[in-house]
């Protein structure tokens, strides 16, 4: 785990976006003072002033004040020096310029204000085989505009399904595979998205127990809070629109979704692309902490000892006492969502209590399988192959606790690969 300390890098941060992660990554930076000074594009006019943006700054319906967030129940002065003018700021005592001009990221100010490095949390701009010039915007419009290192906070999308992975382009989730990223070579790095991350979590400890081999079918569903993209009334949908749910309340509906974590995951653990891996999404009314539920199909070496609780439990444990301490947690508590909300650096946390396994044969026909010279059928053994299913709850808080600090601490080690 990546400490990051108190004292600024000499580099600054270009954030656009000012939204859900875009706020909460401000937030993680300034309390953690990990950048000289943060430069953030909005790219149109807010409020009647920059008071108004400052307001936006200090509070969160979520997670409630900056103030307490950063200093407890003493609370304090957090976002001073108002300056409309020129859009500055200061939050936490580290400079902050507010951006309102350029939507296009090649036509944002990023060389002007000598940011080399640019978070891109606008959900807008995911396609890094887009070229910079494209009318509509690009995540490649950062690197005409200053920017030599771009870091998107949320999966790849190549629209062109005849398109590959450009080669300076890489996804990567802190802890995992963070030395796929090649500073000589990759200019845009995802962070995949929070869901990818809980689960990159929640199987790598065991792909390096039992090995790829022995993992024989795998599928997850995420209960999701819901996210921005979703409205708060029903209304109509846009023309050609195809999936009619996303339409509706969000207030007051569980509404089937989709989920592209198992396409990402396979991005940071490749040998993932080995299993057929099914991934959905439900999302539920709540602002933020949600969960997923790992199912998994493995080989057991013999019916007389199978694979128990105790052996998952124990792998897990291990793992948040290891390698992956910090980022994985372990609890035997019963929690609920709001138990996690903020939860500090957790990509997730196991709930021991819930972990269940159930372990059986698959009865195999041997005339399929068993065949003499020129195809004769020869007499075989019944054949039964003992397998496991286990059940796996991995809670995260999708916003601030889990995704936003995984995603400041690989903005840490890409700034560190930039000085």
């Amino acid at each position: 785990m990546i400490e990051v300390g108190n004292t600024p890098r000499p580099l600054k941060l270009g954030i656009n976006g000012l939204g859900r992660i875009g706020k909460l990554s401000l937030w993680h930076h300034v309390a953690n003072r990990t950048f000289s000074e943060i430069v953030v594009n909005i790219g149109r006019q807010a409020g009647k002033s920059l008071a108004d943006i400052a307001a936006y700054i200090e509070r969160d319906s979520s997670y409630g004040r900056l103030s307490t967030y950063l200093h407890g129940y003493k609370g304090g002065v957090t976002v001073e020096n108002l300056n409309d003018a020129t859009g500055s700021m200061t939050v936490n005592g580290v400079p902050v310029t507010i951006l309102r001009d350029k939507r296009n990221p090649r036509e944002i100010q990023w060389a002007e204000h000598d940011v080399r490095f640019v978070l891109d949390s606008t959900g807008v701009f995911t396609d890094p085989t887009v070229p910079a010039d494209s009318p509509r915007g690009a995540l490649r419009g950062h690197l005409e505009a200053g920017a030599s290192k771009v870091l998107l906070s949320a999966p790849f999308k190549i629209k062109d399904k005849s398109a590959s992975m450009p080669e300076d382009a890489v996804t990567t989730v802190m802890g995992i595979n963070e030395d796929d990223y090649i500073p000589a070579r990759h200019s845009l790095i995802s962070a995949a998205s929070c869901t990818t991350t809980c689960l990159a979590y929640m199987v790598k400890p065991l792909l390096d127990y039992f090995g790829i081999s022995r993992i024989l079918t795998a599928s997850m569903v995420t209960v999701h809070a819901a996210t921005g993209s979703q409205v708060v009334l029903d209304r109509l949908p846009d023309a050609g629109a195809k999936d009619l749910r996303k339409n509706r309340s969000v207030f007051n509906n569980i509404i089937l979704t989709t989920t592209g974590a198992a396409k990402a995951l396979s991005l940071v653990l490749p040998e993932m692309k080995q299993i057929g891996f099914i991934a959905e999404s439900v999302r539920i009314p709540t602002s933020t902490g949600s969960i997923v539920i790992l199912v998994l199909t493995i080989h057991d070496t013999s019916l007389e000892t199978p694979i128990k609780r105790e052996l998952i439990n124990g792998i897990y444990k291990d793992a948040a006492e290891g390698a992956m301490k910090g980022h994985l947690i372990f609890t035997e508590e019963q929690n609920v969502s709001s138990d996690i909300i903020g939860y500090p650096r957790a990509a997730t946390i196991i709930e021991g209590t819930e972990t269940h396994t159930r372990t059986g044969a698959i009865n195999v026909d041997p005339s399929l399988i068993c065949s003499g010279p020129e195809g004769a059928k020869i007499t075989c053994a019944p054949l039964q192959i003992p397998v496991t299913q286990v059940v796996i709850y991995g809670w995260y808080d999708n916003e601030l606790g889990s995704y936003t600090n995984m995603l400041g601490e690989r903005a840490v080690t890409i700034a560190d690969s930039m000085l």
